[in-house]
């Protein structure tokens, strides 16, 4: 599958978005879905949880809606850059609901303190293995769109 990109009567630099490519971003898209329902649904279970500016419910609800966002932009343009922010989104929220499992980190400025040592809260393992999995796709995805990019020049 190759994106043309046309302006009127000139002709802008062809960049190819591969059948694979477009497959690790409906991948990863739907990975980070499965990232954004779970903190959206739970959202207002977590809203007592708060430092003196937001509540970790807040907290979720962003990044849900973030994950939204990501997953939207790497369907609809798969590139470098869509890829590594979506590395950086799913592979931040793995790190993060690992860490706060473990360790009691505190309170970080406006961040309330997120540790919560369990994985049997509702949707957390299965949202922790997504947003896992999506990192790693999003890395096959961009090692693909580098090399795409490099063969385009």
């Amino acid at each position: 599958m190759t994106d043309h990109v046309m302006r009127t009567g000139s002709h802008v630099a062809l960049r190819d978005v591969s059948l694979t490519q477009r497959v690790l971003a409906v991948v990863t898209a739907a990975l980070l879905g499965v990232d954004a329902y779970v903190h959206l649904h739970d959202a207002a279970q977590y809203d007592q949880f708060r430092s003196s500016v937001m509540s970790e419910g807040t907290l979720f609800r962003i990044q849900g809606i973030v994950a939204i966002v990501v997953a939207l932009a790497l369907i609809i343009w798969p590139r470098v850059l869509t890829w590594i922010v979506a590395l950086l989104v799913a592979g931040s929220a793995a790190v993060a609901v690992t860490l706060y499992t473990y360790v009691d980190v505190g309170q970080i400025g406006p961040v309330p303190n997120l540790y919560e040592n369990t994985w049997s809260a509702p949707g957390k393992a299965f949202s922790a293995v997504a947003e896992t999995l999506a990192a790693l796709v999003a890395i096959a995805g961009l090692i693909l769109a580098v090399r795409a990019r490099r063969q385009a020049r």
